[in-house]
Formats: structure tokens, C-alpha cells, sequence
């Protein structure tokens, strides 16, 4: 089971915050967990990056985390939790969180078909090492989030670059993104994160 939450946090009282997410993951007892400041570039991305992959039998520790996140200089918590295999090719530095909500109305096999050409970028992009495509089984914050697309690359270069600026990504995958095609399902604003690990968290 993952866990990933974005948090939105008062400038003066992130150090502060960034020790309490700390302590609250390691304290939960994750397989794997990661809490960093979000590096630029991030969008609508939160100040502080939380990863934490459980096993599934310990599915309350999810409820025990966010309880201890209810400090008031934590303005804004975007998050979701959701199942999946995540797939490996190498080890990273860079994790990348991306919060998504396809609308409602779509047909079942433009969900496929998205979901499909999201999860055929890492055959084109080598700089991500491992990477994970799941549906949301619960959502936190302003959107219903619906899939979150997590990887992890080898270095912010090899996200802003040859990932997003892949002919595949802008010239395939966009088209699902962008309001000026027909082809548009996620219509809300994305969360897009990132942050440095010196761990595997997937």
C-alpha cells in the first residue's frame, strides 16, 4: 500500500514541520518512506514531499500519520493511497509524485488508453529507474484524485529534461492534458511533485 501526501506549510514553521513529517513516518513504521523539502519546479506540489509503502495488513497506519499532521501551520494536505507494483530498472535520486483526476464522464477505454500511454513513458525515457501507475483507492484534499504516476529518475535533470521534454510526453501523452484538444480528460489542475532521495522508496 502506498501513501503519499503533499503538504502546504507556513515558510516560518517548515523546518519545524519537515521534523514532525519525519518523525510521524519513521514512527508509522513504513517498509520504505521518504519526507523531503519539494525542489523547484514542483507544481501545486506542497513544501513537503511524503512517500511512505506499507504492508497491506497495516492499512491504519495511513489514518495514525495524518492524524499526527494536524498542526495549524499545515495549511494544505493533498494525498492519496492506493495499491500496485512498482517496477525497477536502476536507483534514482529524484522522487516524482504525479496527482491526477480524470473526469468522471469518461469512457472506460479512454481510461485505458490513457493509463496504457502513461505507463509506456519509461520505455523512452531512460532516466527514470523505476516507476508505478495506480488507480486511487482514497483521495485527500481539494480534488478526487483518481491516479497518481509515481517515479523515480536519476537526477531533477532527468525529469525536467528528457522526461518532460520527451517528443512522446508532449507530442502523446499532453493530448489527455491539454484543453485544446478534443482528446482532454483531466480537466483539473495536476499535482505535480518532486524531491531528493538518497533511498530507493518505491
Amino acid at each position: 500500500m502506498g501513501v503519499t501526501r503533499l503538504l502546504d506549510v507556513v515558510e516560518s514553521e517548515r523546518g519545524r514541520i519537515l521534523r514532525v513529517a519525519q518523525e510521524a513516518a519513521e514512527a508509522a513504521r513504513p517498509l520504505r518512506w521518504s519526507v523531503q523539502p519539494t525542489l523547484p519546479g514542483s507544481r501545486n506540489g506542497g513544501d513537503i514531499l511524503v512517500h511512505m509503502r506499507f504492508p497491506d495488513e497495516m492499512a491504519e497506519a495511513e489514518t495514525e500519520f495524518d492524524e499526527a499532521l494536524s498542526d495549524p501551520a499545515i495549511t494544505r494536505v493533498n494525498g492519496v493511497t492506493y495499491r500496485g507494483t512498482p517496477r525497477r530498472r536502476g536507483t534514482g535520486t529524484v522522487y516524482r509524485a504525479l496527482l491526477l483526476r480524470v473526469a468522471p464522464d469518461v469512457p472506460a477505454e479512454d481510461v485505458a488508453a490513457f493509463e496504457q500511454e502513461l505507463a509506456m513513458m519509461p520505455r523512452y525515457v531512460p532516466t527514470i529507474q523505476a516507476w508505478q501507475l495506480s488507480q486511487v483507492e482514497h483521495a485527500v484534499g481539494t480534488t478526487d484524485w483518481t491516479h497518481v504516476f509515481e517515479q523515480e529518475f536519476t537526477d531533477a535533470d532527468g525529469l525536467m529534461g528528457p522526461y518532460l521534454m520527451h517528443p512522446v510526453h508532449w507530442a502523446v501523452v499532453d493530448r489527455w492534458f491539454d484543453p485544446e484538444t478534443t482528446d482532454i480528460i483531466v480537466r483539473d489542475r495536476v499535482c505535480h511533485s518532486f524531491c531528493e532521495t538518497g533511498v530507493p522508496v518505491l
